[in-house]
C-alpha cells in the first residue's frame, strides 16, 4: 500500500538460512507490525520457516503463480529502479559498500523519490499535503553519496 521499502541486508550467496533469519531480524526489530500480506515468489530459499516468521506476525503469505513475473511488479520494479538509478553508475567496492549505497538508496526512495502509484508523492509524505516554496527558496541536496539530487524548500 505505501511502497515503502527496507533493506535487510546484502550477500553474494542467499540461501534459505540467510533469507530466513533477515525475517526473524525484521520481526525482532517490530518491523513486521501492520504488515498483513507478504507477497513472494516460488523460490527455493523461501521455505516453511520462512513464511511462519510471516504467520507467527499475523502476515498471509501469497505465492505468485508459476512463471509470472509481472505479478510482483512492484518489488520487480524497484530492482529495476535500483539498477537504472544506481548500480549502473556505481562501481560496487565490497560488501560493505553496497550495502551502505543501498541504505542511502533506501532513505532517498522512502522519503523523497516521487512514486507514481500513490500520487507523485513518497511514502513516508503519504497523507500531507505538500507545502507551496517559492522557486527563490528551493535548495538542492546530494543523496546517495552525490549520485541522486533532492530538491528541498530553504529552512526558516
Amino acid at each position: 500500500g505505501t511502497r515503502r521499502v527496507t533493506i535487510v541486508g546484502v550477500t553474494s550467496n542467499p540461501d534459505a538460512v540467510w533469507v530466513t533469519q533477515q525475517a526473524r531480524n525484521l520481526s525482532m526489530d517490530g518491523e513486521l507490525e501492520g504488515v498483513f500480506f507478504l507477497i513472494r515468489d516460488r523460490d527455493s530459499k523461501f521455505t516453511a520457516s520462512f513464511d511462519e516468521v510471516f504467520r507467527s506476525e499475523g502476515a498471509v503469505v501469497i505465492k505468485t503463480p508459476v512463471r509470472s513475473p509481472k505479478a510482483n511488479a512492484f518489488a520487480e520494479r524497484f530492482v529495476g529502479t535500483f539498477r537504472r538509478e544506481v548500480t549502473d553508475h556505481v562501481l560496487v567496492l565490497s560488501r560493505n559498500h553496497l550495502l551502505k549505497v543501498a541504505l542511502a538508496f533506501q532513505d532517498h526512495y522512502n522519503s523523497h523519490r516521487p512514486h507514481r502509484g500513490i500520487d507523485l508523492q513518497a511514502p513516508e509524505s503519504i497523507g500531507s499535503a505538500p507545502e507551496p516554496i517559492l522557486v527563490g527558496e528551493i535548495r538542492q541536496q546530494k543523496a546517495v553519496g552525490g549520485l541522486i539530487f533532492e530538491y528541498h524548500g530553504a529552512a526558516a
